[in-house]
């Protein structure tokens, strides 16, 4: 998952970032409202957490920046500001979750997990594939599947994003911890995994290719 940082208090934001990394989560940083809209506009995130206050612009701007491109990418608010207005209206403008400073990082990473759960819970059940984000393990009928890494990450992304069609450019920004050093065919070699290891021993289909667009996950059974 990548998770973008916003937060003009250099020090915290990079405790924030090299915090979130340690727990396996793909991270940006930026301490400016510029640097933060561009990577919103070039990248695709599971979380943004943005401080409210920030050089050259607001944290509910990119709220509503972030919640235009892609809905499901959640928003965490933090703030200095204790008032409710202030948490209201923030709360209306699209943000999940409002979090106020000072706070303890693990009942923040606490928070921040609960955010990210799929359905309020980590497992993903499609019939009778289970996908186990946590623990990464697949398992069909009963039976565990050996897919790890990458593929097990693009597998669960897709997933995660049900029918929706997710580019290459997509899948690269947020897997990939530098996409821009990986060639787009990596995405391919990942798709083949799964089909080998998955589609063809137990007779299913899990990921659809659309052509010039990308990948959809459709999970079903073969006759």
């Amino acid at each position: 998952m990548r998770i973008l940082v916003v937060e003009d208090e250099i020090t915290l934001g990079k405790t924030i970032a090299e915090g979130l990394s340690e727990f396996g989560y793909q991270v940006d940083f930026s301490e400016n409202f510029k640097d933060a809209e561009y990577f919103i506009g070039i990248r695709n995130y599971d979380l943004v957490i943005t401080d409210l206050m920030l050089p050259g612009g607001s944290g509910a701007d990119l709220i509503t920046q972030t919640k235009a491109k892609n809905g499901r990418t959640g928003v965490i608010v933090i703030s200095a500001k204790d008032d409710k207005e202030t948490e209201i209206k923030m709360f209306k403008m699209g943000a999940d979750d409002f979090i106020k400073k000072p706070f303890d990082f693990e009942v923040f990473m606490a928070r921040l997990e609960a955010r990210l759960r799929f359905g309020g819970s980590n497992l993903i059940k499609i019939e009778d594939l289970i996908i186990n984000p946590d623990e990464e393990k697949i398992s069909y009928l009963g039976k565990e599947i050996e897919l790890k890494g990458k593929p097990f990450e693009v597998l669960t992304h897709l997933a995660i994003h049900g029918d929706q069609i997710v580019s290459k450019e997509q899948l690269l920004d947020a897997i990939w911890e530098e996409p821009e050093l990986v060639t787009p065919n990596v995405i391919e070699v990942a798709i083949n995994q799964i089909r080998q290891k998955m589609d063809k021993p137990l007779n299913i289909s899990t990921i659809e290719t659309v052509r010039r667009r990308g990948y959809r996950f459709c999970f079903h059974k073969k006759d």
